[in-house]
């Protein structure tokens, strides 16, 4: 399945229930391991379990496969592996502190340290 197709299944199953914050990250020009990292948070781990079960049916609905589910025993943090996309769905707190999305970004930010710095 192409990565537009199933990027846009993933994230309109998240959206399905509820999923906030969703965020699409490209990581093409930064691994060859898949294209693109999708961000969700939910409320509880109930809700990140049910997010996950969700990506996983919708995908398989449309005919693209699973290649494993990780963290569903904990429901804090479930990685949703779909090949050339991973799906992770974190409670805010995880989110927060693992903050993938700095850990992804293709160029850094800069810290207000150095902005005041003149550097």
């Amino acid at each position: 399945m192409q990565t537009a197709k199933l990027q846009r299944i993933a994230v309109a199953a998240l959206e399905d229930i509820k999923g906030r914050d969703i965020e699409v990250i490209n990581t093409t020009k930064l691994t060859s391991m898949f294209d693109r990292i999708i961000i969700a948070s939910a409320e509880s781990a109930r809700q990140v379990k049910a997010l996950a079960r969700n990506v996983r049916a919708k995908v398989e609905e449309a005919g693209g496969e699973v290649i494993g589910i990780e963290g569903e025993d904990t429901g804090e943090w479930v990685l949703v592996d779909l090949g050339g996309i991973v799906v992770h769905v974190m409670q805010p707190v995880v989110r927060s502190y693992y903050n993938l999305e700095e850990l992804w970004q293709v160029k850094p930010k800069r810290s207000r340290a150095s902005d005041e710095a003149g550097g």
